[in-house]
């Protein structure tokens, strides 16, 4: 059982705060193997993620895939690598600043919004603790994957839960398990592809491409194949598409089993022997660019497309900052701490206050040095 801890920053008559933390699935710290190395061996042995017998997997990870899988992957990353550092880390880092500021003109008490990775840094314990140094006494957990999964939002919950057994004033916490037909999210996603047509041009076929998980979840209850068609279709209706203007398709496998399908890479080998030559590619269950998007999608199925006969191939970026993307989130966060004081349009700072102190004079009345 966790050690119970004291937090450190508490006296009595703190003034009290909502906090958001922001959740994403994580990235290495740098590109290089023994980092990536270490991001790795963390992601692959949450039993989350891989759900096989640790007695019969780790052997593997740890015999076959560290060894010989970093190399590959840091020249990946060494691809995309910003001067920011991490793609996914700077695009959470912006949408973090960006949501503070739209959420401190919507509500009328005080609100921290910080982002955190569940596998890598800034880790989901710092996240926590951080707002719980800003007086946090209300949490809303916002997973950044707008489609559920076992392996992505229930993940996330795990490790909230280990970090909460050890303190001592669990503080009231709400949990996103999804957005995938949120009404901002789907509009944001439709004025992101009309942004990138009143550009560059409408092309044949609009493709969308998710993560990919192995068809044994689906098979076990999973929600999230579901969820990405039910995203796939309200974006094409909104994009007033017709069936054969649009596809959807499943990225990023591994290992031998059966997959969610169709799968991207094949997908995108066989179009242009279909007579589809020129496509548009957008990856909407990915609210920041990362290795996925940015070198699986944009480099190597570019490659498999224009490899295969294809003339035109166009990668429509994640919603990233842009403004849209953040007033969706916004929108879904003031939806679920609704009822909170912080929201409330009475909310007055001055009684708060007189609050705080008449807590305090309390407290030292019982001898408290806090």
């Amino acid at each position: 059982m966790a050690k119970v801890k004291g937090d450190k920053t508490f006296f009595h008559g703190k003034s009290e705060s909502i906090g958001v933390l922001l959740i994403n699935l994580g990235t290495p710290d740098e590109p290089t193997s023994s980092s990536v190395r270490r991001y790795l061996a963390e992601f692959l042995s949450d039993s989350r993620v891989i759900e096989i017998p640790r007695l019969a997997w780790l052997p593997i990870l740890y015999g076959v895939i560290l060894p010989k899988r970093p190399p590959v992957i840091v020249k990946k990353y060494q691809e995309i690598w910003l001067d920011e550092g991490a793609p996914l880390l700077h695009y959470s880092n912006r949408q973090a600043k960006l949501i503070q500021q739209e959420m401190e003109s919507r509500f009328k008490g005080s609100v921290f919004i910080e982002p955190a990775m569940r596998y890598g840094k800034p880790s989901i314990e710092s996240g926590l603790k951080a707002l719980q140094e800003k007086g946090a006494h209300r949490i809303l957990v916002l997973p950044l994957y707008p489609q559920y999964s076992a392996t992505t939002t229930a993940t996330g919950f795990d490790k909230i839960a280990d970090v909460l057994r050890g303190w001592r004033w669990i503080p009231e916490l709400r949990f996103v398990g999804q957005y995938h037909d949120h009404p901002s999210y789907i509009d944001a996603l439709a004025s992101s592809v009309k942004e990138h047509w009143n550009d560059k041009g409408q092309s044949e076929i609009l493709l969308m491409s998710f993560h990919g998980l192995p068809k044994r979840n689906l098979d076990a209850g999973d929600p999230y194949f579901c969820q990405c068609h039910k995203t796939g279709r309200l974006l094409a209706e909104k994009l007033q598409l017709k069936n054969d203007q649009w596809q959807l398709t499943f990225q990023s496998r591994f290992g031998k089993q059966e997959w969610l399908k169709p799968y991207t890479d094949k997908t995108l080998m066989e179009l242009p022997n279909k007579g589809v030559k020129n496509i548009d590619v957008i990856c909407p269950g990915f609210p920041s660019d990362c290795l996925e998007t940015l070198e699986e999608i944009n480099i190597e199925n570019r490659g498999y497309f224009m490899g295969s006969g294809g003339e035109s191939y166009h990668y429509i970026p994640a919603l990233n900052d842009n403004q849209e993307h953040i007033k969706a989130l916004s929108d879904i966060i003031q939806q679920h701490t609704q009822g909170w004081a912080e929201t409330n349009a009475s909310w007055n700072i001055t009684n708060t206050e007189k609050q705080n102190q008449f807590t305090q004079k309390r407290a030292k009345a019982k001898g408290s040095k806090f």
